[in-house]
């Protein structure tokens, strides 16, 4: 059967073999109750969401099932729930002041076709190159500008459409303040702070159900019982809702109205995707093999989702990040917890209108500006400070609100244009000389503009002095390679020393430098380095060493100190705060701050033979390991302890061998505290641990695995991880790095047993949109591009 034959050509079975099985159940389970928690989520935000933008509370329920039916059935991301988001608010509100609501829909209409025509273009992946400072400056200037539209009705009033009007109407809305309408919000945003913080086993089991259902819900009630004269909501009948009408007015207006409408749909579905994307490859088990999106059809899928939605009456469509974290995070194995969602809707929006119509529109205006609020993120503003884009999110910020969300994104991506040329171009070139040593540090791209500076530097070194040049950029082009060698050659020709240092290994040049015995590499011993070093005659074997690590930090302070002192002094002000206890064996091999992509501050480390952690107040026990569990749990207030063990671990060995010989020594008094996991592989009930998909190698690696689980169970009885365990501020891992593979596993309890499992790749950013409640049961805000995503979960003890 050809892979490539379309679905209605292909035959179920091959000729003369049985019919396979039909399944009873079409739909699984877990996409059944995560289309369920998705729904919970959706239902409250797609009414509060039209009640931002000022259409008909029903226009939300269109697009949340159209969103949900549509294009999960057509798009492209599986797991992507698509619907009404906090992100085309503003844009929406915008058009139906200006237009009104059914040329609003009809621009909606128009804004699907162009999205059809930009998928069959096949364009979307261009999306991805906007400025992640741009995409979250756009995400915070419309969380401000429905925070502020949302406060009025919070406060008992109306909003205006500007929010400068918004913003002067403001302290005459205080004056005349709702009493029963500030005590609704209140109590609302009283319910979405304080239930996700629930404590104990039954706050774990309540905040299953999500934070904006039970505000929305509690001030439904309330107001309710207390019989308040409050504003609710109206769903009229379907018989009178209205549908998509032609827009009317300037040609030049109409055709802004649909870009805007298409750029801000398209972008946010597409990083959605990403987002989603990186967050299933994070999860180990039958979600990571949906493999990734294609963002083209996702185009497609959403461009039908917003002719279906506009044509019936709905509100845009948009990807939304909240709700489709949440459908991962219930264990959505396919597209069909998105329909089912959608269906879901529908059926709500049939059946349910009568306790819908009971919600006070001050409730949902909280809800909304909850959302608003959290749109401008801390994390997303702490990324652009670092690295120094604050110019272009402040002015995309201000430009939406001001402006508008086209005129401020064209803003921001002028901005950033800007900035990136004067980084190109400006180039910071300077010379001293310490202690005989001229250095000529040059930072920012090295281009033929800085050439003539470059020269006049690189000649106020002396003949035959020793000369450093740190290069402190990416990117070499050819006219200022050629100046930098030709002087180069001409310097050391003339009796001086010339050394190219700094961010050396990442300098890409307009021009291949010439082959070298050079085989410098990250993370190599220093045998791969001999060739990089002065020849120098033969030393015996101890000197050598000697040598050997005095170069090693004359390299590091030449090439790596200049690049990590900044941080450094950081740290050495503020102290250290790791987050981490990685406790692992000594072998060589192990170098924790590779395997984990950590730096200066992440990990309090302890390592021993064999990563063994003794049991407490055990006689003649060992107090080093002890003493460092309790500093990091109870003063540094570590999160996390790891227990990492790793392939072909001597002290693994050795036990199996019976130890280390007859003679009682520090080493052989050590390794007793292995004998119990010697004796747990011994035990099959207990035994068993294995790496996913296959049987360990052969008993050492048996031993190997065993020994993390069994020493996870010694750290358990010490008393500073029973009491963090016990107030939930701690989490046990259990790790296994594999070092012929340069693997790492992590630690799962499975029905099948003990289980390390590969670690996945891509853990990273999210895409900008919805913001409101999560699947665990937290008012969460809506990643941008390429901003975090939540990990996945490594196997907890």
């Amino acid at each position: 059967m050809s892979a490539c034959a379309p679905p209605h050509i292909q035959h179920p079975h091959p000729p003369h073999s049985p019919a396979p099985a039909r399944r009873r159940f079409p739909v699984a389970g877990a996409d059944v109750s995560a289309a369920v928690a998705v729904f919970l989520i959706a239902l409250p935000l797609s009414l509060g969401i039209a009640l931002a933008t000022g259409a008909p509370l029903q226009a939300g329920l269109v697009a949340a099932a159209v969103g949900g039916i549509v294009a999960g059935r057509l798009g492209g991301c599986p797991l992507q729930v698509s619907g009404p988001a906090a992100g085309l608010t503003v844009v929406t509100a915008d058009l139906i002041h200006r237009y009104g609501w059914r040329a609003t829909c009809g621009i909606t209409v128009l804004a699907g076709l162009a999205q059809l025509g930009l998928g069959c273009l096949r364009v979307a992946r261009g999306a991805l190159a906007v400025s992640p400072a741009v995409v979250h400056g756009m995400l915070a200037g419309i969380g401000i500008t429905i925070a502020v539209a949302q406060l009025h009705i919070v406060l008992g009033g109306s909003p205006d459409s500007s929010v400068l009007a918004n913003l002067r109407d403001l302290p005459a809305q205080l004056a005349d303040l709702h009493p029963a309408a500030v005590a609704m919000s209140a109590l609302t945003l009283a319910l979405l702070l304080a239930w996700p913080r629930l404590p104990g086993r039954a706050g774990r089991l309540l905040r299953r159900v999500p934070a904006a259902l039970v505000a929305v819900t509690g001030a439904a009630a309330t107001a309710g019982l207390a019989d308040l004269a409050l504003p609710r909501v109206e769903l009229p009948s379907w018989h009178s809702h209205a549908l998509a009408g032609l827009p009317e007015g300037p040609a030049l207006g109409v055709v802004a109205a649909v870009l805007t409408t298409t750029l801000v749909c398209s972008v946010q579905s597409l990083l959605g995707a990403v987002a989603v994307d990186k967050l299933v490859a994070a999860r180990p088990g039958p979600q990571s093999r949906l493999g990734r999106s294609d963002l083209d059809r996702e185009l497609l899928g959403q461009g039908a989702a917003n002719i279906v939605s506009g044509a019936l009456g709905g509100l845009p469509i948009a990807g939304v990040a909240v709700r489709s974290t949440a459908n991962v995070k219930s264990g959505a194995l396919s597209r069909n917890s998105t329909m089912l969602h959608g269906v879901l809707v529908v059926v709500a929006a049939l059946l349910m209108v009568p306790i819908l119509e009971e919600i006070p529109l001050a409730s949902l205006a909280a809800l909304v500006m909850a959302v608003g609020i959290q749109m401008v993120s801390l994390h997303h503003i702490r990324t652009v400070t670092r690295h120094r884009e604050v110019p272009v999110y402040a002015a995309t910020t201000l430009g939406v609100v001001l402006l508008g969300v086209l005129q401020g994104v064209l803003l921001g991506v002028a901005v950033a244009v800007a900035l990136a040329l004067r980084r190109l171009a400006r180039t910071r070139i300077t010379h001293e000389e310490k202690k005989g040593v001229h250095h000529v540090r040059v930072r920012g791209q090295l281009t033929f503009l800085a050439v003539p500076r470059l020269s006049r530097a690189l000649h106020l070194v002396p003949q035959g002095a020793c000369a450093v040049v740190e290069l402190d950029g990416s990117f070499m082009d050819h006219a200022a390679y050629e100046s930098l060698q030709d002087w180069r050659s001409v310097h050391t020709a003339r009796g001086g020393t010339a050394e190219l240092a700094g961010r050396r290994g990442g300098i890409r040049t307009a021009e291949r430098a010439p082959a070298t015995g050079c085989r410098c590499r990250p993370w190599t011993p220093w045998r791969n380095h001999q060739s990089c070093f002065t020849a120098a005659p033969a030393t015996p074997a101890g000197q050598e060493a000697g040598h050997e690590l005095a170069r090693g930090i004359s390299s590091f302070q030449r090439n790596t100190a200049p690049l990590v002192r900044e941080e450094l002094a950081r740290l050495a002000r503020e102290g250290q705060r790791p987050s981490q206890l990685f406790l692992t064996c000594a072998d060589s091999r192990l170098v924790t701050s590779m395997i984990t992509a950590s730096g200066p501050g992440d990990l309090f480390v302890v390592r021993n033979v064999g990563n063994l952690v003794p049991p407490p107040d055990e006689e003649h026990g060992d107090d080093s390991v002890a003493a460092a569990i309790e500093y990091a749990v109870e003063v540094l207030g570590v999160r996390s302890i790891t227990v990492c063990g790793h392939s072909g671990c001597g002290a693994m060995q050795a036990l199996l061998a019976g130890g280390t010989g007859q003679r009682v020594t520090p080493l052989r008094r050590w390794l007793r505290h292995g004998l119990p996991s010697l004796a747990r592989m011994s035990d099959g009930a207990r035994g068993g641990a294995r790496l996913a998909g296959r049987d360990p190698a052969d008993a050492a690696e048996l031993l190997c695995l065993t020994n993390v689980v069994q020493q996870l169970e010694h750290l358990r009885a010490h008393p500073p991880v029973a009491r963090a365990l016990g107030r939930g501020q701690l989490e046990l891992h259990g790790m296994y790095f594999h070092v012929g593979e340069a693997q790492a596993y992590l630690l799962a309890r499975t029905e099948g047993g003990t289980v390390f499992e590969d670690v996945a790749e891509g853990v990273g950013g999210g895409a900008g949109g919805d913001v409101g409640e999560g699947a665990g049961g937290s008012v969460d805000g809506g990643e941008a591009a390429h901003g975090r995503v939540p990990t996945a979960s490594p196997g907890q003890v």
